[in-house]
């Protein structure tokens, strides 16, 4: 999340090198509007705020998906002694059924996040809730550590373990060791091997950490219900999301889609980070087609070529995703081809939108 500060900082400077009225040079009056107008309730963005609403509700109910069935896995590794090994000879088809489970539930609350991740990543007032569920990292690196502690029902404390996505995601796949159950080799299936996507995630953490997803899920439900869209908040979640291609790019390079068995990224394995990125941008497009009407009021022709340019990213995004859906595998150095020239477009829209803010007015927050 602060790396997409300082990007947003760095978009509007790049709005202020054209002369933007937002940077403090308000000499072109005809280019402006009445600064109240960026604080106060917009009408038109009450469909962002249904989108929004729309879908913490939906992830509400993943989470409470994945709770429930973490409940059910602690209550038969409970009822085992917390013995994996005992708990798998005994139960082995309902342990590969509880896994089978998460893996699928959070296969469906993961793009019904990424979708509206540009709302709650891009709005001040929600960004936070982006940090712990999705963006923030580990203790280790502390800057952009997601701010959550766990204490499981055995004792243990877990500070600062990761965002509540790659908690589950790892441990449902079986990607981080140290959320995984200790001495027993996780064979689900009693062929001999383990294949990859074969777990037993230590049921003292997992129920844990769905257990705090769900409750985290409900807090941004609220504070999404609470929330009344600006036009500040629609620019500002447009400058700074906008232009994350890159970030994206290079965790889709580093993940099992691109390098395969010898990826060193233990999260994206439920899905494609193209398929993220898609949704993201996806979300993006409901955002701008709220603030567009505003921007052609200043510049029907901009207004019209920045929701061209946006509409062409997420297309370029989708047809990526589909290939790669389709069986395509593409390279390292391809990934890295594709996500300089994404960011490159996505740069561009972040700076039209800045002055889109500009000429209005608005004062996006960095």
């Amino acid at each position: 999340m602060a790396s997409r500060r300082r990007l947003c900082a760095a978009v509007v400077a790049f709005g202020c090198a054209f002369g933007v009225a937002a940077c403090g040079d308000d000499d072109d009056e005809s280019a402006t509007a009445p600064a109240a107008t960026a604080e106060q309730p917009a009408d038109e963005l009450q469909p962002v705020k249904d989108f929004l609403l729309e879908h913490t509700a939906a992830l509400q109910e993943d989470a409470a998906n994945l709770r429930e069935g973490a409940e059910e896995y602690y209550a038969m590794a409970e009822a085992a002694g917390f013995d994996y090994a005992k708990l798998l000879q005994d139960k082995r088809a309902d342990v590969q059924a509880f896994v089978e489970d998460a893996q699928a539930n959070f296969s469906k609350a993961n793009p019904n996040y990424e979708e509206m991740e540009g709302v709650v990543a891009g709005v001040p007032s929600l960004a936070d809730f982006d940090v712990i569920i999705d963006a923030g990292s580990d203790k280790s690196d502390p800057e952009n550590a997601a701010p959550i502690t766990l204490e499981t029902p055995g004792g243990e404390t877990y500070e600062q373990p990761g965002n509540f996505n790659y908690l589950i995601e790892t441990s449902a796949f079986g990607t981080e060791p140290k959320f995984a159950a200790k001495g027993v080799e996780p064979d689900l299936d009693g062929d001999g091997k383990v294949s990859f996507g074969e777990s037993v995630p230590d049921a003292d953490f997992y129920v844990t950490a769905a257990r705090e997803f769900e409750k985290t899920t409900q807090e941004l439900a609220a504070a999404a219900q609470e929330w009344t869209p600006t036009p500040q908040d629609a620019f500002t979640a447009l400058v700074v999301m906008t232009p994350t291609m890159s970030e994206y790019f290079d965790a889709w390079k580093n993940s099992r889609f691109v390098a395969g068995a010898k990826a060193e990224e233990k999260a994206f394995v439920a899905a494609s980070r193209l398929q993220d990125i898609a949704d993201i941008l996806g979300g993006l497009e409901t955002v701008y087609a709220a603030v567009q009407p505003r921007i052609a009021s200043v510049d029907e022709a901009q207004a019209t070529q920045t929701g061209q340019d946006l509409s062409e990213l997420t297309a370029f995004a989708e047809r990526l995703r589909d290939e790669e859906g389709d069986g395509k595998q593409f390279t390292a150095d391809e990934a890295e081809t594709l996500g300089a020239e994404a960011q490159t477009r996505a740069e561009a829209i972040a700076g039209q939108v800045s002055q889109a803010a500009g000429q209005l007015d608005i004062e996006l927050e960095t």
